[in-house]
């Protein structure tokens, strides 16, 4: 992704299967961009290629559908937002990654903990390229570095399909997950690449992670960029 801006990049995938598209998209209001999700996951036909949006968005609070309440604290004026994915509530905001994963997972004989393993461990191969040394956590997905939280991670499938995915803290303003539990843990302290790496731009954390992700979901790299989008 050598420019971030208006590119759609594709992957070659064996076995026949579309080539996978992931699309920068910029800032982009959050409820928009999950109806456009919803939408996507339920028109999608079974030789729709999966896309992976990569984005961020305005400052946000989301519950997923079973959270409680009680873990915003000082919502203050951030929005928030009862959507349909799983987990508690975190934040979204600029400066931070959002990756949004449509994969068809009966195409690709994926599990909803494959998929959650392997948006994981794309995040942990990024940070190690970075010089950090991150992980996971058996029963609190998500990745963390020395006790603070890195990466959120939150999924839903519909009709065989993801949605929804994994959310990388890089230069954004971490003061909002103080008005919250993040992920419904009381004091649980998060981080970001600027502070780990010294990582300032979004747009650098997505062209670092797509090969990662890439890889990790489809087992190949980018072919490339197929133009603006």
């Amino acid at each position: 992704m050598s420019s971030p801006a208006g590119c759609a990049l594709a992957a070659e995938v064996s076995a026949g299967a579309p080539a996978p598209h992931a699309r920068w998209l910029g800032v982009q209001d959050y409820e928009p961009t999950w109806r456009a999700m919803q939408r996507f996951t339920d028109t999608r036909a079974p030789d729709t290629p999966d896309e992976l949006w990569l984005l961020e968005h305005p400052p946000v609070f989301t519950l997923g559908m079973n959270a409680d309440p009680a873990h915003v604290l000082t919502a203050g004026d951030i929005p928030v937002v009862r959507i349909d994915r799983g987990g508690q509530v975190t934040y979204h905001g600029p400066g931070q990654l959002v990756v949004y994963a449509l994969v068809d997972l009966r195409r690709a004989r994926l599990g909803v903990r494959d998929l959650v393993t392997a948006l994981e461990r794309s995040v942990i191969g990024y940070a190690a390229d970075l010089g950090i040394d991150a992980q996971c956590r058996r029963g609190a997905p998500g990745v963390y570095v020395e006790g603070r939280k890195l990466a959120s991670v939150g999924i839903r499938v519909r009709r065989g399909a993801s949605y929804h995915g994994i959310a990388l803290n890089v230069c954004n303003d971490l003061g909002p997950f103080q008005r919250i539990n993040p992920c419904g843990y009381p004091g649980l302290e998060m981080t970001r690449l600027k502070d780990l790496a010294a990582v300032e731009a979004v747009g650098v954390a997505a062209e670092g992670l797509l090969p990662h992700l890439l890889r990790r979901l489809y087992g190949v790299g980018p072919a490339g960029c197929a133009g603006g989008e």
